[in-house]
């Protein structure tokens, strides 16, 4: 394959076109005037997980006026907004910013290298448009590329699988060819996915069974305001920065208190669920090993999970598989699930960078090597961000964050003439895990492979974000643990 080699450079490259990057290019636009940056996207499409996730009833498991953007507000009545409605908005961000001639889709990132040299680095690109290698340069990275697999999502292997005569699919293989009208569909998980899923499926099928290893924390919220959207009527913008506001305070606030008190918020989420299903083994299939926010809570708008529970569309079984058969699912207890198909809705994959190959003078980085400076700069990679939301309130309220304060950064060293920043971690910085605080499948299984956090600020994942707006907005950028030449 040939490779084309432009001798334009560029101030930045942001990798990915999903809602951190289009906050990173409206932001760099807007606050970076004059930058010459580019969007590359591996898709044929912007969106991210909106635009890759095709299975049914995909849907935000966080407030619109919270996953919005700060600069654009969301003025619509419903505020837990399905994939289409998403994607819908960030066209509206990128039609009206004029985004769309700094975005190139189809560019797939293999390795990106860094030279001290020349304090450049250099993007490997297959270009899937004109098939062929190119390579970009550019002075900065802005990583917005998430953190999970879109190749590979968590498949766990089941014995017998080979023997099951009807379809398996993940999730993120779902696609519109898969007809599961008058079927019985066996759906195995009970994260976010399995709880968004589970409903919208049970509208068609003849009868949905989830199948739980252990029980989620379950709360059902009304999919729509009823008095605060009115503030929209009175001034769009000011309504939007009061809902947001007040849906942040809120955020935070059940975070807060599900840590200091987390009996309490146990007994009220189940007490919720009591309330919905009166007659249900609450203890057995709805009762948490964990606590509260040790892992994300899967939302129920509008009761719709515990409604087709109630209208008997679907059954909850909590056991552990023994294996499949050629009719359905075997359980540990004996109790054969009888499927026509069967979703394995059993987590994502971490991944570092969406994959990209990452060098620095020739070695290859070990990112579980590095410790995170403020939670979105590397110890091992010079000129460098990466976009990581929220686990605990919504990804968005990070993503701004994150390119606001990459362009007070790009503006500062081009004011200073710097052309290499990177994070120095101090000698007495103690080791802990990041995201130790979360307990989900997906955090442990990805730990071996994520970046290192410290024991203090800057290098502390505070995951929160009113302490963040004042650390990251408005603390210096010009520290002693970032290093400027």
């Amino acid at each position: 394959m040939n490779v084309n080699t432009e001798d334009r450079i560029y101030d930045s490259i942001i990798v990915g076109a999903g809602i951190s990057g289009v906050s990173a290019a409206y932001h760099l636009k807007t606050y970076c005037k004059g930058t010459d940056f580019l969007v590359l996207e591996g898709r044929e499409n912007f969106g991210g997980t909106w635009d890759f996730f095709k299975y049914p009833g995909i849907r935000s498991d966080s407030d619109m006026h919270t996953l919005g953007f700060s600069f654009k507000p969301w003025n619509s009545k419903k505020f837990i907004a399905d994939a289409p409605s998403i994607m819908k908005y960030l066209d509206e961000t990128i039609e009206e910013n004029n985004l769309k001639e700094f975005i190139k889709f189809n560019m797939h990132i293999e390795s990106a290298s860094w030279d001290s040299k020349e304090s450049i680095w250099e993007l490997t690109i297959n270009n899937k448009n004109l098939d062929r290698l190119e390579v970009i340069k550019t002075k900065f990275i802005q990583m917005c590329a998430g953190y999970y697999s879109y190749a590979n999502g968590h498949k766990p292997t089941f014995k017998g699988s080979d023997n099951f005569e009807g379809k398996i699919v993940h999730p993120q293989e779902w696609d519109n060819s898969i007809n599961y009208e008058n079927k019985k569909v066996s759906v195995i998980g009970s994260g976010a996915t399995a709880v968004t899923l589970i409903p919208e499926i049970a509208k068609k099928a003849s009868h949905v069974t989830m199948i739980q290893r252990s029980p989620t924390y379950i709360a059902s919220v009304p999919s729509e305001y009823k008095f605060l959207h009115l503030l929209n009527y009175i001034s769009p913008k000011l309504g939007y920065k009061i809902i947001r506001f007040t849906n942040i305070l809120r955020q935070r606030n059940i975070y807060r208190r599900a840590r200091k008190s987390p009996e309490i918020v146990k007994d009220y989420l189940l007490d919720l669920v009591k309330n919905e299903l009166p007659d249900y083994d609450i203890e057995k299939h709805f009762t948490p090993s964990y606590n509260p926010w040790e892992q994300r809570l899967c939302l129920a708008p509008d009761n719709d999970f515990f409604e087709s529970i109630k209208q008997n569309k679907v059954s909850v079984e909590t056991d552990t598989i023994d294996s499949f058969s050629h009719k359905g699912v075997k359980l540990n207890s004996g109790k054969l699930i009888e499927a026509d198909i069967i979703v394995t809705a059993t987590g994502i994959t971490l991944q570092n960078f969406g994959g990209i190959n990452i060098f620095v003078d020739g070695d290859e980085i070990d990112v579980s090597k590095s410790f995170f400076y403020k939670s979105m700069m590397y110890t091992q990679i010079p000129n460098f961000i990466n976009t990581f939301g929220y686990i605990n309130a919504s990804w968005t309220l990070k993503a701004d964050l994150t390119s606001k304060y990459a362009c007070r950064l790009i503006n500062f060293m081009k004011d200073n003439q710097y052309t290499k920043c990177i994070p120095i971690a101090p000698d007495d910085l103690m080791v802990t895990d990041f995201l130790d605080d979360f307990s989900s499948g997906y955090v442990r299984r990805g730990a071996s492979i994520t970046v290192k956090q410290g024991n203090k600020k800057p290098w502390i994942n505070n995951q929160n974000y009113l302490r963040d707006i004042f650390e990251i907005n408005y603390g210096k950028i010009e520290d002693k643990s970032l290093r400027f030449s």
